[in-house]
């Protein structure tokens, strides 16, 4: 799951060096702050890339980015639909039967993610289409199991 920007872009001769960032999945890109100070340089792989905490769009390559309230850079890839359920005490209390589902588009009319229960252990696919002003849930395995709350960043 947390993996070196080399094993996800091999093709990519930057990343072979770049020590300080990572990726959580192959979704979520993340560069802790690793000197004092608000902001580092990034390099993006791939497509656009969307700021978690402020939603502001990145191309690829090198970008000063700022970070926001938590201390590191996280970045989204551009068409991630990425499940968030409410804070709980513990795991055996979350509640995974209502989620939301924020979505980071840039240009795309189409967000894809995955769920994972722990009752079942199996992953679930979701597809989210932008259809004039509104996001419809348009592939659902989890039919009646889930209430989902599209949100878009």
């Amino acid at each position: 799951m947390l993996r070196a920007l080399c094993i996800e872009y091999p093709t990519d001769p930057a990343v072979w060096t770049i020590e300080d960032q990572y990726l959580f999945g192959s979704d979520l890109l993340v560069a802790p702050l690793m000197e004092a100070g608000n902001k580092r340089n990034v390099y993006l792989p791939g497509g656009k890339w969307i700021d978690y905490q402020s939603g502001k769009v990145y191309q690829p390559g090198w970008n000063e980015i700022e970070a926001g309230q938590i201390p590191a850079v996280i970045l989204v890839r551009d068409g991630v639909a990425l499940p968030h359920i409410a804070l709980a005490q513990s795991t055996d209390k979350m509640d995974w039967s209502n989620i939301e589902l924020r979505l980071f588009t840039a240009d795309s009319s189409v967000a894809e993610g995955s769920v994972c229960f722990p009752s079942d252990n199996r992953l679930h696919h979701l597809k989210i289409k932008q259809q004039q002003d509104k996001w419809l849930l348009t592939e659902n395995p989890l039919k009646g199991q889930v209430t989902f709350k599209i949100t878009h960043k």
